[in-house]
């Protein structure tokens, strides 16, 4: 079984004027994000939405000290950004058993939650990765999805980051020390 893990694809990480955004280049990858989505979900396959939630200057959280606030609860920067918000909204109104949201507080959307039970429940072996930042959260919920013996596959053009030279350097991380598949998203519609 697979499942596609859509990572903090928000309006804080994404709009022009999020807390802490990607700019124009997490919004170029947009449609794509929610045509990973779709087409996950069209062929019956999981679909996970995992999003960063962080209360207001919580001076207990390491982030704290290194990012400005964002992705704080109750506030419009933890709504998914554009059409991923729009796929979310439409598959939440079908089956839920294949649609699931996952609050995470840290990088990895593996630490502090359930997601490994999930996945284990349903039988699921292989991770497929969208959303952002290529070098942060995408890559330490790479790093524990390997870890812990699930097989990854990298959506090259539906990953971005803050910088060029952090999302490049990652995309290598994943291949050539992860053994990660790195493919281009208009490849999943022969993913069966």
């Amino acid at each position: 079984m697979k499942a596609l893990i859509v990572v903090d694809y928000t309006y804080d990480f994404i709009a022009e004027d999020g807390r802490l955004t990607c700019g124009e280049p997490g919004r170029q990858i947009e449609e794509r994000v929610a045509l990973l989505a779709e087409t996950f979900w069209d062929k019956g396959h999981y679909v996970i939405f995992a999003v960063d939630v962080h209360e207001e200057n919580d001076p207990f959280h390491p982030e704290t000290a290194l990012f400005p606030p964002h992705n704080v609860r109750g506030t419009k920067g933890r709504a998914l950004f554009g059409s991923a918000g729009i796929v979310y909204e439409r598959l939440a109104r079908q089956d839920q058993d294949r649609l699931y949201w996952l609050d995470k507080t840290r990088y990895s959307a593996f630490a502090g939650t359930n997601l490994e039970i999930k996945l284990r429940e349903r039988g699921i072996t292989e991770l497929h990765l969208a959303g952002v930042c290529t070098d942060i959260c995408i890559l330490h919920t790479a790093i524990d999805a390997f870890n812990r013996g699930f097989s990854v596959t990298i959506h090259q053009d539906a990953v971005q980051s803050f910088s060029k030279t952090g999302h490049e350097w990652a995309l290598n991380h994943f291949e050539n020390v992860l053994g990660a598949n790195v493919t281009a998203s208009y490849d999943v519609p022969s993913v069966d």
